[in-house]
């Protein structure tokens, strides 16, 4: 296991979910924020894009789950994110997921409601 992590922070996005009928209709926006831990070092030493992963290609798969299909639940877009991950890449041994909803339709004061989740692979602690 690593304690190296590459952090993409506050990702914005303009999406359809969640459980009432008016959010999947007129959408609203998300931030994501996705911590990667994978060995970074080597791709540190050799300064090469291919010891890594390329955070483009990250924003990119995050961004193929925010604004997909539309989910009832912010777990299930920080699930589905993290699974994503996982799976394009392979170098990352786990993946922290954090999904905040900023104006979610509640009837009291909030700043947002923020969901977060580590995920590893299976052996990684």
């Amino acid at each position: 296991m690593t304690s190296d992590t590459l952090t993409l922070s506050r990702l914005h996005f303009f999406a359809h979910h969640g459980i009432l009928p008016e959010e999947t209709a007129r959408g609203q926006d998300f931030e994501v924020t996705v911590h990667l831990e994978l060995p970074l070092a080597e791709a540190g030493r050799a300064d090469d894009l291919s010891r890594t992963v390329d955070y483009r290609v990250v924003r990119e798969v995050v961004r193929s789950v925010m604004e997909g299909p539309p989910r009832k639940l912010v777990e299930a877009l920080a699930e589905a994110v993290a699974t994503e991950i996982l799976r394009v890449f392979p170098l990352v041994q786990a993946v922290g997921v954090e999904v905040v909803k900023p104006k979610p339709p509640v009837d009291f004061v909030s700043t947002g409601l923020v969901v977060r989740i580590r995920r590893a692979r299976a052996g990684a602690a």
